[in-house]
């Protein structure tokens, strides 16, 4: 099985070294293409306005200036002889849970594997902000090779990624593994204004205390709980509940 690698911390991140140990547990044909520089927060961006410049570090190991979906197209339609079997995006550094799926570039890479027709998963690892960035991969490289082997055998429709969410605990401390729904959270970025060495203003986003709908089967009360958090998250944002009401209303707005 042919898998490739990206992320959005960049190429030097410490959790993308981690998937890779991960990945050569399931294959030896693994490829790692990962943003040249940190691209955390970008969600699906591409990168139009300048030229994506690509490094090889390695053997089957690139670094591209551009977003981890550059990334991902860059492998599967220039370096690769063909498209890999499976897209795994991370180990990102901290979850992706709820609405914050919008924003990760973690996932983002998911989403475009998952649109070139490849399996995808976005692995994201809890931890405590609030004690700074040091991170235990543990739980995450004990329980990810086998989880991930278990959902390659699971049916997908097309559209259909797989985003996996690691709890901060100890390894012994995971109380199982849930299928979950996306949670809802309260934005938690605030603006910091600064002034810099002129004199000029500047601004900067901080993240702050997070409220939000705890409720059970959601991503977020399953990392809570110490449950790796599996959630299929789908392309097609179609709200279908919707459509005929819309088109009711249109049709009563032509008669009228």
């Amino acid at each position: 099985m042919r898998i490739l690698l990206t992320n959005d911390d960049g190429i030097h991140a410490e959790g993308l070294s981690v998937l890779e140990r991960i990945a050569r547990t399931i294959s030896d044909d693994v490829w790692v293409v990962a943003p040249e520089v940190d691209q955390s927060g970008l969600a699906h961006s591409l990168t139009l306005s300048e030229p994506l410049r690509l490094r090889q570090l390695s053997e089957k190991r690139f670094a591209l200036r551009g977003t981890p979906t550059d990334c991902v197209i860059m492998a599967a339609k220039k370096l690769l002889d063909r498209k890999p079997d499976l897209v795994l995006s991370g180990v990102n550094i901290g979850a992706n849970l709820a609405d914050d799926v919008t924003y990760s570039g973690t996932v983002a890479g998911a989403i475009e594997g998952t649109l070139q027709g490849i399996r995808s998963m976005a692995l994201s690892q809890a931890f405590q902000h609030a004690v700074g960035r040091d991170i235990s991969w543990d739980v995450v490289e004990s329980h990810a090779p086998a989880l991930i082997r278990t959902l390659m055998n699971v049916e997908l429709p097309d559209g259909t990624l797989i985003n996996l969410n690691f709890p901060n605990c100890a390894v012994e401390a995971v109380a199982g593994v849930e299928v979950t729904s996306q949670g809802k959270l309260e934005f938690g970025l605030t603006i910091d204004e600064r002034t810099d060495g002129r004199g000029f203003p500047y601004f900067w986003l901080r993240f702050g205390e997070r409220s939000g709908d705890f409720r059970s089967g959601t991503d977020i009360r399953a990392v809570r709980e110490n449950r790796i958090s599996v959630t299929p998250l789908k392309l097609d944002m179609t709200d279908y509940t919707v459509q005929d009401r819309i088109a009711r209303a249109l049709l009563e707005g032509t008669v009228a």
